[in-house]
């Protein structure tokens, strides 16, 4: 299964980009032995609409031109689950071995998701009631995926 991350922003050449990298570049090589293929993250930019359901309808537009046929689709969001980094390899490994041949796992913009993505996404997942900046969120979400990779593959780098 191909995984793509689309992020609302970009992040800048810094130690926040080289860590959320490195996690990346772990779970890209880390991911074919599973059947996990790491396609990479594009980012758009935020929205300049002058409300907020403007902004959040555009930037859901620029996601849904990126889902492939099929696709399903992760949303990080405040309101969603919060759930053990096993039952997220779980979920990954479910939808892989169901025949699904794509995944996008989004971050939104400053405003959210919008209602309708939210609605349609396989798995609305949060990182826990805190409101995390953007910078952080792509970190945690790349150590997650190669977390995944480790659990799937039963490595020891998970400890439960």
């Amino acid at each position: 299964m191909k995984i793509a991350v689309h992020a609302v922003g970009r992040m800048k050449a810094g130690p926040d980009k080289e860590l959320a990298d490195r996690y990346l570049d772990r779970f890209a090589k880390s991911g074919p032995a599973i059947g996990l293929e790491f396609t990479g993250v594009v980012e758009t930019p935020e929205s300049r609409a002058q409300t907020v359901a403007e902004r959040k309808r555009e930037e859901a537009e620029k996601l849904r031109a990126q889902l492939a046929s099929g696709a399903a689709l992760i949303l990080l969001d405040e309101r969603g689950k919060n759930i053990s980094s096993e039952d997220f390899a779980g979920r990954i490994g479910t939808l892989r071995d169901s025949g699904q041949r794509n995944l996008v796992v989004a971050i939104g913009g400053p405003d959210g998701h919008d209602a309708e993505l939210r609605e349609n996404a396989a798995l609305v997942l949060s990182f826990g009631a805190l409101t995390w900046p953007h910078q952080l969120v792509r970190i945690m979400l790349a150590e997650q995926l190669y977390r995944v990779a480790t659990i799937l593959s039963g490595h020891p780098y998970h400890r439960s």
